[in-house]
């Protein structure tokens, strides 16, 4: 009976199940010697029946502890106990592929093919060493945290598939992903593992395998016999490509090797990624205009259009003649206007965007006129106009008052050059001048008078 807490060669301890499969169960254990987590594989007690299954088991089981790929699982160690076979390897922290379809649904093409070229780099390993997997599919495809993916779980033992198939307790998922030609009783090659990814790839594009049916065996002639369900019709024509190719029903048809497959999976996602991030760099969030073949660019990132200035012609402002504004798909200098119905059919906006924004001119358009620049000169000049009347006010306020001083110190020695008269003429400079003059001339009639008079 095996159960947690059950110690396995007398030094792993098995902690809990955390899967199990059509070969048997995977369980999380402790190295008690070396003091670290493992993951332990117990193989299926019927399989330690069959013929030549314990030479092949320990010979595979050297191998596979040989292949040092970082898309590999590692092999620690391998054993029998207690009636069972088992395996000791690498703990891997992360989710299942399984575990996040069923949650998801499907993924999009570019991670799908990423994670597709991860898978088949790690099984270009196991072919370079002789290793066939036999047994690819999302439940054996573990992704880290980090989105890196490991393969694990490689089907050891050889047994004859339609005896796995018919066996009691065979697990449906198996079926699902296992290629023609085993399905058809040949021993499996590396084009199998191949053709078990493009399953793989499949589900993770459509959301579903490509066949199903009541029973395992009902599922592997439909492997051989029938074609797939199309892709859906949002899948880019190069991936799909690649998945039709991977699942060809003749093996010579699919992908020479795996990293073959590896490397054009690889070119897709690359593709796929910056065809995303374009319109993030160039585009707009307001689309092209109809017909034309280059973006307008420089655009803010929204959704809402800008109208026209009331009053503006809709075939542009003065001096653009032919010019369209945002109705038309172009960029204009922008600035708070008037909400007016847009042209050419866009639809209405409600945002108004600061004045100093300033936007490109379209591909294929000639300058711009300035038409900020020109308001700022108005401005200017508007300052300037101010600044030189309050000048000239200033300059007739004092004229006036000066004149005003002037008058005062006539008056003054007219009235008899009184004390007060005096003091207010020599309050300024000028006005002492013409006080003196005025005394100058009135001394001047005193002397002439006495003069008349003495005579």
């Amino acid at each position: 009976m095996i159960s947690p807490g059950v110690s396995l060669g007398g030094r792993y301890r098995l902690d809990e199940r955390i899967a199990g499969g059509g070969m048997g169960d995977v369980w999380r254990g402790t190295d008690e010697v070396l003091g670290r987590t493992v993951a332990v594989k117990i193989l299926l007690p019927a399989l330690l029946d069959e013929p030549g299954f314990a030479e092949r088991f320990r010979g595979e089981a050297r191998t596979m502890a040989t292949i040092n790929h970082p898309g590999v699982v590692d092999v620690y160690d391998y054993g029998s106990d207690q009636h069972l076979a088992f395996l000791v390897m690498e703990y891997v922290e992360g989710d299942a592929l399984s575990r996040t379809l069923s949650r998801v649904g499907r993924l999009t093409p570019a991670r799908t093919m990423a994670l597709v070229a991860q898978a088949a780099d790690a099984l270009q390993a196991a072919h370079t060493n002789g290793i066939v997997h036999r047994d690819v599919k999302p439940g054996n495809l573990l992704v880290r945290p980090n989105g890196t993916l490991v393969l694990t779980d490689f089907g050891i033992a050889r047994s004859a598939l339609v005896g796995q198939l018919t066996a009691a307790g065979s697990v449906l998922g198996t079926a699902s992903y296992i290629s023609p030609e085993q399905a058809s009783g040949a021993v499996a090659t590396p084009a199998s593992d191949v053709y078990a990814l493009g399953v793989v790839a499949y589900q993770c594009l459509s959301g579903h395998r490509p066949f199903d049916g009541a029973t395992p065996i009902e599922i592997a002639m439909k492997h051989v016999q029938e074609s797939p369900r199309p892709l859906p019709g949002d899948i880019p024509p190069p991936v799909r490509a690649i998945v039709d190719r991977a699942m060809a029903k003749d093996p010579a048809a699919r992908w020479a090797t795996a990293a073959a497959m590896a490397s054009v999976a690889r070119q897709a996602a690359a593709g796929l990624t910056t065809a995303v991030q374009q319109p993030a760099v160039n585009g707009s969030a307001m689309g092209n205009r109809p017909g034309s073949g280059s973006p307008v660019r420089n655009h803010p990132p929204s959704s809402t259009h800008h109208r026209p200035r009331s009053g503006a012609p809709s075939s542009g402002p003065p001096g653009r003649p032919g010019s369209g504004y945002p109705g038309q798909g172009q960029a204009r200098p922008q600035y708070p206007m008037p909400q007016q119905p847009v042209s050419g059919g866009q639809a209405r906006g409600a945002a108004s965007v600061p004045p100093a924004q300033q936007y490109g001119n379209p591909p294929g358009m000639g300058q711009r006129p300035a038409v900020a620049e020109n308001s700022g000169g108005r401005q200017v000049l508007i300052v300037l106009a101010v600044v030189l009347a309050l000048l000239v006010l200033l300059c007739a306020g004092v004229i006036s008052f000066l004149l005003k001083q002037n008058q005062l110190g006539a008056v003054g020695v007219s009235s008899g050059d009184t004390p007060a008269a005096r003091t207010a003429a020599l309050g300024t400079g000028t006005g002492a001048a013409t006080y003196r003059l005025i005394r100058q001339q009135a001394h001047s009639l005193d002397q002439a008078s006495e003069g008349r008079q003495t005579l």
